[in-house]
């Protein structure tokens, strides 16, 4: 099993690691002796070195991206607000897994993070294991440092508890000493993760370096995970999985909960973000206030290609990929710009379907009549280059199945992104999640004055009338709303979806739908059309995925999540 190797020379392994993450050069020759080892945790700036290398961590799910699965927003396609345009291995591999559930198997996971994240926390034990032993820096250097070691262990542990809920859990560099390791329960897991982001919230600074967690980091990723625990608890109910290290006592709901609201406030209380009135400059701006934790790129050697895979095609003369466009599901959210729900029965919204829309639709949704980059945006089926074409007419399209592109995150002052591709910032953690974290928890636990504050709060950053949140079910109904238009293509639908148990009924035997676009005179119809060629499959079995068939194996004392 690949976690559990013994790395010989591990901190010069390390070292060597977060060189590579941090320039374009790789380190060919690593130094085995024990004295070169020792100098290193005896120099404070190798030790800086070490950190950043952790925070390399982040970026394997920076702009929805999920490892071995391939490009940016993979993880919307997999729900319901974003269309993959291509049919074929590779490009349409979203495409294929959400088809048919039995992609999924424990020799072939679909979703395989095991050995990434196993080699990660090991690597974060040995890390604290040599401040402990090896380090010759000041105590309260060490203490923070650990901070922010067990914030990225955290940050780990947490995607494998999203897919398997029940995992090994290795405390310190000591428990590799025990060749097979049993998998602990998926409360006990999660119980670990808040203990280490309680340790690293009592000790980061309230300020850390750009890219660093602080403080509020802490905090924010902590209502995160306790958020997801205790919608677990209240909904899980042992329906999906007879594992019995599965799955979270119903009675711990008010606990986690109770956690996620105080985690939440607290980062509110640190005085440090804003939510900012711009919502579209969010994604570009790198001075914003919304940004609790985020991934910067700087040219020309740190680089990323969003803009390549998500601009319409005439913004690189046909050279874009068009990965992914937005569902009709997911356009349909936004509200009007008084707050009211748009809606195609009402004569006026469906004659001019893209007048008086909210803020945040013109920040994130090209459509039809779009003003992007000195050109109206067509995608009605008259223009050949950039408008609509039916799901698997071509195998990989390159233009909008949908009748839709993605705005948000596109950086608008960018024309050269082919040869020079992309710097947006990604932001991990955003203020405004703060505030969704906030209003959820405070309904579950039945203050209903304190979530409709909350999200009325964020609402009135983004122009929108306040709301009334006056039972759990209304309440869940408008902040799944919420959730679903704020966050959009920044990777949470799909494990809010899961954490809610509502998977099974919004991403199975169903098909997304996009709008085809056709000039008639003067003005357009709107035709919708199904964006997928076959109903999506998502069964009960698939909230706890299968442990990859070979750590298995190899591991004599971890077995197999029951069902599968």
């Amino acid at each position: 099993m690949r976690s559990l190797k013994v790395f010989k020379y591990s901190a010069v392994a390390l070292f060597s690691s977060a060189l590579f993450s941090m320039s374009s050069c790789s380190i060919d020759v690593v130094p085995q002796d024990r004295y070169v080892e020792e100098s290193i945790w005896a120099d404070p700036s190798t030790v800086e070195l070490y950190v950043n290398g952790m925070y390399a961590e982040l970026k394997k799910f920076q702009f929805g991206l999920f490892p071995n699965l391939g490009y940016d927003n993979a993880m919307d396609a997999l729900a319901d607000g974003m269309k993959f345009t291509s049919n074929t291995p590779g490009n349409g591999t979203v495409n294929i897994l959400i088809s048919n559930a039995n992609q999924f198997s424990p020799a072939s996971v679909g979703l395989n993070y095991w050995g990434s994240g196993y080699d990660r926390i090991r690597r974060v034990n040995e890390f604290i294991g040599g401040l402990k032993t090896k380090s010759q820096l000041s105590d309260e250097d060490k203490v923070k440092y650990e901070a922010e070691a067990r914030f990225i262990r955290a940050y780990a542990y947490f995607w494998l508890a999203k897919l398997h809920g029940s995992v090994i859990i290795f405390r310190d560099i000591e428990a590799y000493a025990t060749k097979d390791n049993p998998r602990s329960s998926e409360e006990e897991v999660y119980d670990f993760m808040l203990e280490d982001l309680d340790f690293a919230a009592s000790n980061l600074p309230v300020t850390n370096k750009s890219g660093r967690a602080a403080k509020g980091a802490a905090y924010a990723l902590q209502s995160r995970i306790a958020l997801f625990a205790g919608s677990i608890a209240k909904y899980d109910q042992k329906q999906f999985n007879t594992d019995p290290l599965t799955g979270i006592k119903a009675a711990r709901a008010t606990d986690y909960f109770t956690k996620a609201a105080a985690a939440a406030q607290a980062t509110i209380d640190l005085g440090q973000y804003e939510l900012d009135a711009n919502f579209e400059s969010i994604f570009t701006n790198k001075n914003t206030k919304e940004a609790i934790l985020r991934v910067d790129f700087v040219a020309p050697t740190m680089t990323h290609q969003y803009d390549l895979g998500y601009a319409p095609p005439k913004d690189a003369l046909g050279n874009t990929l068009v990965y992914g466009v937005p569902t009709a599901e997911l356009v349909d959210e936004f509200e009007m710009k008084d707050g009211s729900k748009f809606s195609w029965d009402n004569p006026a919204h469906a004659a001019n379907p893209y007048a008086n829309r909210e803020p945040r639709f013109y920040a994130s949704i090209l459509y039809n009549g779009s003003a992007w980059k000195g050109r109206t945006i067509n995608t009605s089926t008259a223009d050949a280059a950039e408008g609509f074409v039916q799901f698997g007419a071509q195998g990989d399209p390159k233009r909008t199945v949908t009748g839709y592109y993605t705005k948000k995150f596109l950086d608008p002052k960018n024309t050269n992104f082919v040869v020079n591709k992309s710097t947006q910032s990604w932001i991990e953690l955003r203020f405004a999640e703060v505030y969704l974290n906030l209003a959820e928890a405070k309904g579950q636990l039945g203050d209903f004055a304190g979530a409709s504050t909350a999200l009325s709060t964020l609402r009135a950053k983004r122009t929108l009338p306040a709301v009334s949140l006056p039972n759990l079910t209304k309440a869940m109904e408008i902040i799944e709303h919420e959730r679903n238009v704020e966050l959009a293509f920044e990777g949470h639908r799909f494990w809010d979806l899961r954490r809610w148990r509502k998977a099974h009924t919004v991403l199975n035997a169903t098909k997304m739908t996009g709008h085809k676009i056709t000039p008639n005179g003067a003005d357009f119809t709107y035709e919708v059309v199904p964006a997928d060629a076959s109903d999506r499959s998502f069964t009960g079995k698939l909230y706890y995925l299968p442990i990859p068939e070979g750590e298995v194996q190899i591991n004599l004392g971890l077995t197999q999540i029951q069902g599968w």
